[in-house]
């Protein structure tokens, strides 16, 4: 069966909390499922014009939270709710502190945040690049001293079934399971 462009399945989407404050202090946040590792300490996101993005441009900072197994509800009510309608962090009941790095929030519920600064937007493309100053993890997802994926369990977007997914289950050793057909 073909598909058209426009129902091409490229997987994984992260789900990206994207935290912010506005001109008044006031804390949001948005989910967004487009975005990228664009290079050592920066991530790249694409998005449409929102209040986040207007608060980003004014503070020049941002956070970016993962969604997780546990926190899919209040992920989802992130992306389905508009912050200029209504204050989505009172709402969804979760806590939130101000980042000690960046002038934007951490939402609390969420076990992994980097905290960004704007590298750069271009409002006609909806490119936000940023650039990552520190990252917060709580213990209970670390390995070692690193995150823990099985731990972190991660959700990804499923744009065909419109549904959320867990990452977790390690199924080989990169750089290491290929070089057996070296």
């Amino acid at each position: 069966m073909e598909y058209s462009a426009k129902q091409s399945t490229i997987t994984p989407e992260g789900v990206f909390i994207i935290g912010t404050y506005d001109e008044n202090g006031v804390p949001n946040a948005m989910n967004a499922a487009w975005g990228i590792q664009s290079d050592f300490g920066e991530i790249t996101l694409f998005l449409a014009k929102h209040k986040t993005t207007e608060n980003l441009k004014k503070t020049g900072a941002f956070t970016v939270a993962f969604g997780t197994k546990d926190t899919v509800v209040i992920s989802d009510y992130f992306g389905v709710e508009t912050g200029s309608n209504v204050n989505k962090i009172e709402k969804a009941g979760v806590h939130v502190h101000k980042s000690a790095h960046v002038n934007a929030p951490i939402i609390e519920e969420y076990p992994l945040t980097l905290e960004c600064t704007v590298k750069s937007w271009n409002d006609e493309t909806g490119v936000l690049t940023g650039t990552i100053v520190a990252q917060q993890a709580d213990d209970r997802i670390l390995t070692d001293g690193k995150v823990d994926l099985g731990k972190l369990q991660p959700i990804t977007y499923d744009p065909s079934f419109q549904a959320y997914r867990v990452i977790g289950e390690v199924v080989g050793k990169a750089f290491k399971d290929g070089l057996q057909l070296k």
